[in-house]
């Protein structure tokens, strides 16, 4: 193992706390995805977690692009659905080279490796090109998805309101137009 693995193992837990409060930063309700570790109750909070610690380990032990599929769109998957632009979905994982940079700085053990993250810079960009990968085939599925509903009139049924309000506010329309006529 090389120097740089060792050091990234032996400062996980700070990289991986920094990493992930700078992601759950992006969300508007970041208190709420820091604090709850409860899975059922932040499911987002809580895959963002699980995912970056991922691949981080896998990061760290020079795994091959299969094994980051699973961990990546566990993470882009949920920010595809958000109101996020491209560069803000994938901004993440781009943020972890200035979190290990801002951890190796503060240790002194580390500050000498600084110079030597080049290979790793290289792995975390690779990284971050599968994640806009996976982020596009998301929000292509998504528009796929919009597209059957608008051909199906299902969207009918998910994005207006009731039948019963839809017929009250015709009426009230009708009765409208019926008075400005009388007048």
């Amino acid at each position: 193992m090389t120097k740089i693995a060792d050091a990234l193992k032996s400062n996980e837990a700070k990289i991986l706390t920094l990493w992930t409060e700078r992601v759950l930063d992006t969300y508007v309700s970041s208190d709420f995805f820091k604090k709850s570790l409860d899975r059922f109750a932040n499911p987002v909070g809580s895959n963002i977690r699980e995912g970056l610690t991922q691949l981080f380990r896998l990061l760290v032990a020079g795994a091959t692009s299969q094994n980051f599929v699973e961990p990546l769109d566990q993470i882009i998957r949920i920010r595809a659905v958000q109101e996020f632009t491209p560069a803000q979905a994938v901004a993440p994982i781009m943020d972890l080279k200035w979190v290990v940079r801002q951890v190796f700085s503060e240790d002194k053990d580390c500050r000498s490796l600084l110079t030597e993250l080049l290979p790793f810079d290289g792995d975390v960009d690779r990284l971050t090109l599968h994640a806009f990968d996976l982020y596009m085939a998301c929000r292509e599925q998504l528009h796929k998805a919009r597209i059957r509903e608008l051909k199906s009139g299902t969207y009918i049924l998910t994005d207006s309101a009731c039948a019963s309000a839809l017929v009250q506010k015709n009426l009230q329309e009708t009765n409208k137009s019926c008075a400005a006529d009388k007048a």
